[in-house]
């Protein structure tokens, strides 16, 4: 599996880092089945997760005990709670596994010390962080203005993955509307 991570560094960098083995050593590989939590929330978030197959689902429970996505993961992408992991305080949200997954997960201490130790690392880890952040910043604003045809829509073009691989209540929940109006609306777009 750890191959898989040797790939995504070498081209998020575009060259191989002297000290790859040794940032690979400090990962260990992690089996999981559909829907295992691996981080609820509330608990202290300690890892953060490279995702070799598989889909993890970033959410929050409201008050009426409803799930609300913020964001799925699938192959070569990373995840974490990053403000709770980075600031080893309880949770504000879920991760769950969708399907059945293959993990590379990097507990809080080791990361810091590969961050520490390697600047290409934390400079690597730094782009994860920017880019997470203007996916999710993008995708509330590009959603929030739109009706719920405009939305499945708008998943169909740039994340079809979702639709194709995720139930349509999942979907639905991440999209912000009813699965009823997700059922009715899915074969218009």
């Amino acid at each position: 599996m750890k191959d898989y991570l040797r790939q995504h560094i070498i081209s998020n960098l575009g060259k191989t880092p002297d000290n790859l083995d040794q940032v690979l050593a400090a990962f260990s590989e992690r089996k999981t089945k559909r829907n295992e939590l691996l981080l609820r929330e509330g608990d202290i978030c300690r890892h953060v997760f490279f995702i070799v197959k598989g889909c993890l689902q970033v959410f929050v429970v409201g008050k009426n005990g409803n799930e609300s996505v913020r964001e799925f993961f699938f192959e070569n992408n990373w995840t974490t709670d990053i403000f709770g992991f980075q600031n080893q305080l309880p949770a504000k949200e879920s991760i769950k596994c969708v399907e059945p997954c293959q993990l590379l997960q990097i507990h809080y201490e080791q990361f810091q010390a590969m961050a520490n130790a390697f600047p290409e690392f934390r400079e690597m880890y730094k782009h994860i962080l920017e880019v997470s952040y203007n996916n999710a910043v993008y995708r509330v604003n590009t959603l929030t203005a739109m009706n719920a045809l405009e939305r499945i829509q708008w998943l169909n073009e740039n994340q079809p993955k979702i639709l194709t691989r995720l139930s349509s209540k999942i979907v639905a929940s991440y999209l912000g509307i009813s699965p009823e109006t997700f059922t009715r609306l899915k074969g218009k777009a």
